[in-house]
């Protein structure tokens, strides 16, 4: 079977929305388990207005924190051209743009109307590009707005054709608040991949309605090769009611593994950092595979 990217986004978008202030010594223990256990792609920070998003005030700290490394990506989210040009004075390798599917979510997210935010995100890439770095741009509130409702698809793929022009490394489509279902996820890969030619599609789910992991099957039996996921399950957006976590990286692991799908990450690691993580948190995490453990158990514990 295809094997399948895992882009950890939990030391972004699992934090971003905790009330409580996590050290950045913690986030950066967290990233280096993450690449202690084979991830090789993950969302390190985002240069946001810290007054709006007071988690990710540290951006330039944590990637000062990191270790320099040939083989693994790290991600920095920017919303406009300022953030762009603070990441792009790190370490950060990649940028990852945002443009948004519904007016009333661009504006409260990232005060830009959904075409502003499409206009905005290709000039992140072509700035980028400009510096040697890469570009990918996700496509928020791809499946449902948390106050229009229902995301026409068409406006989905009309922005993701746009987006195409500016030739991002990658395209991605988000279930922000977490509303989708496998069918609207196949029918929607497939109409996008209809107009972004030979640009990889990426797909990011939260697991709001206990959905996510089967839209996250549902995207790879489509094609999708890379997977967002978060450490047990954090996440969460600011502007986003009742948007909750991501789908957990130890879940999503298992769940591919036991069907045969290659990750290359090794999960026994992936539940520790989850066990970690929860005594980091101070309480218990959506994660289900770090509470059970893995299967089969050690044969010490079946004997």
């Amino acid at each position: 079977m295809r094997p399948v990217e895992i882009v950890e986004v939990g030391a972004r978008d699992g934090l971003q929305n905790e009330p409580e202030l996590v050290p950045t010594h913690t986030k950066i223990a967290l990233i280096n388990r993450a690449i202690g256990a084979g991830i090789r792609r993950l969302e390190t920070a985002s240069f946001v207005n810290p007054h709006r998003v007071p988690q990710m005030a540290d951006a330039e700290a944590v990637m000062a924190g990191l270790p320099e490394t040939k083989d693994v990506i790290y991600i920095g989210l920017v919303l406009n051209e300022r953030g762009a040009e603070r990441a792009l004075a790190t370490k950060v390798h990649q940028l990852g743009a945002v443009a948004v599917a519904s007016d009333t979510f661009a504006m409260r997210n990232q005060g830009q109307t959904c075409e502003d935010s499409v206009r905005i995100a290709k000039a992140i890439v072509s700035k980028a590009k400009a510096k040697g770095r890469s570009a990918q741009v996700t496509i928020s509130a791809a499946f449902g707005c948390p106050f229009e409702g229902e995301v026409d698809p068409a406006r989905v793929v009309t922005m993701a054709k746009a987006l195409a022009e500016a030739a991002p490394c990658e395209i991605a489509l988000a279930d922000t608040i977490g509303v989708a279902v496998p069918s609207q996820v196949t029918a929607l890969v497939q109409a996008v991949r209809t107009v972004t030619g030979d640009i990889p599609l990426r797909a990011h789910f939260h697991n709001t309605r206990n959905t996510g992991l089967a839209n996250a099957w549902a995207a790879y039996e489509a094609g999708i090769a890379t997977l967002d996921s978060s450490f047990g399950g954090l996440g969460g957006c600011p502007f986003a009611p009742k948007a909750t976590g991501n789908i957990p990286t130890e879940d999503l692991v298992y769940l591919l593994s036991r069907s045969g799908v290659t990750t290359g990450l090794d999960l026994d690691q992936l539940i520790e950092t989850g066990v970690w993580l929860t005594d980091m948190m101070g309480r218990a995490l959506p994660a289900m595979v770090s509470r059970a453990g893995n299967f089969p158990p050690p044969l010490s514990l079946t004997a």
